[in-house]
């Protein structure tokens, strides 16, 4: 069906640190995480981003 193009495989909703490993390691490319993120008020924000993306690494 998509006949050699290139598509993204977007995940909205229940992106955690946790999840985000099965989520990437199933074929997702972008992650679109909202409590996760949010969560411990804007001087939380970088380090809970930090910790969704190290956790894909470790599947890739």
């Amino acid at each position: 069906m998509i006949a050699g193009r290139g598509i993204d495989l977007e995940v909205d909703g229940g992106v955690t640190p946790e999840t985000a490993p099965a989520l990437a390691a199933a074929g997702a490319n972008v992650l679109v995480a909202g409590s996760a993120v949010f969560k411990g008020g804007p001087s939380a924000y970088g380090a809970n981003i930090r910790a969704i993306r190290e956790s894909c690494l470790i599947t890739a």
